[in-house]
C-alpha cells in the first residue's frame, strides 16, 4: 500500500525531492525483503520427526497399546523469524493423550521465539464396542457387544474391556454403530437412598472395620455419600455396593 502511494510522487516531484523519495522506496523495499524471510511455519521435516519421536517417547502407553502421533500445523497467522535450530519440548503439565501440543522454541536464530504445535496422540488398544449402535436407556446384552481395536484416547473416560462389568447395565447416552463403550456411557447405579440403613466399611493398611449407620444422602455408584453412624458421627465415603459405603483411611 505504501509503495502504491509513494511511486506516483516520485514521478511528479522536483528532482531533489524525487531522489529522496526514491531512496525511501529502496529502503522500504529492503526492509520488506528482510521481513519476507519470515514465514508462518519454519518447521522442516527433521523437526517434525523430532516432534513425533518426543511424543512417542513421552506418551507412556498402556501395556500392549499402539501409539500413533498425528502432527498438526502452526497457526497460519504466525510470522516467525528464520531459525537455524528449533528444539521441540514437552510443556509442563501437558498430557500426551488425544488432542495435545508440543512446544517449539528457537535456540539459534535472529529472534528467539516459542510456539506450540498441535498434535493428536492416538492410543490403539482392544476394547468393547457396540457394532449396531444402541439408544440411550437400552439395557446392554452380551450379544450387543464385540471386541475391536479402538483409539483409547479419543475420549477422556476409560474404555471398557470387561463384558461382565456392563452386561445388564443401562446406557446413559446413544451410541453410534461401532462406537467404543466407555465408563461415561453407562448409567450410574444408585446403591442406597437417603434414610436407609447402610453398612460402613473403613479399610486401611492391613485392616478393615465394619459398622452401620443411616444414609444422609443418596448413594450413587462411585460418588461421595454421607452417612450418620450409630454413634452419631457423620462420615463421607464412596458408595460401592448395595447399601455399602467405603471409607479409605
Amino acid at each position: 500500500m505504501l509503495f502504491a502511494l509513494l511511486a506516483p510522487l516520485v514521478r511528479v516531484a522536483p528532482r531533489g525531492i524525487a531522489w529522496a523519495l526514491a531512496i525511501a522506496l529502496v529502503a522500504l523495499a529492503a526492509a520488506r525483503s528482510a521481513r519476507g524471510d519470515e514465514t508462518a511455519a519454519p518447521v522442516g521435516a527433521s523437526v517434525l520427526d523430532q516432534v513425533r519421536v518426543l511424543a512417542l517417547d513421552k506418551a507412556m502407553p498402556a501395556g500392549g497399546a499402539r501409539i500413533e502421533v498425528v502432527v498438526g500445523q502452526l497457526d497460519p497467522r504466525l510470522r516467525l523469524a528464520p531459525c537455524e535450530r528449533i528444539e521441540p519440548y514437552l510443556p509442563p503439565g501437558v498430557r500426551l493423550w488425544g488432542k495435545s501440543r508440543i512446544g517449539l522454541r528457537c535456540k539459534e536464530g535472529r529472534t528467539a521465539w516459542n510456539v506450540y504445535l498441535p498434535i493428536v496422540v492416538k492410543v490403539w488398544g482392544r476394547a468393547l464396542v457396540v457394532p449396531a449402535g444402541a439408544a440411550a436407556g437400552s439395557v446392554i446384552a452380551d450379544a450387543d457387544l464385540a471386541e475391536a481395536e479402538v483409539d483409547l484416547a479419543e475420549e477422556f473416560t476409560a474404555a471398557i474391556v470387561d463384558r461382565q462389568a456392563v452386561v445388564g447395565r443401562t446406557l446413559a447416552q446413544t451410541l453410534r454403530p461401532g462406537q467404543a463403550l466407555r465408563q461415561a456411557h453407562i448409567k450410574s447405579r444408585q446403591w442406597f437412598a437417603a434414610g436407609e440403613t447402610v453398612k460402613v466399611i473403613a479399610a486401611g493398611d492391613g485392616f478393615a472395620l465394619e459398622s452401620s449407620g443411616q444414609a444422609i444422602t443418596n448413594g450413587i455408584e462411585g460418588q461421595p455419600a454421607r452417612v450418620r453412624t450409630d454413634g452419631g458421627r457423620i462420615v463421607t465415603g464412596v458408595a460401592t455396593g448395595e447399601r455399602r459405603l467405603e471409607l479409605t483411611l
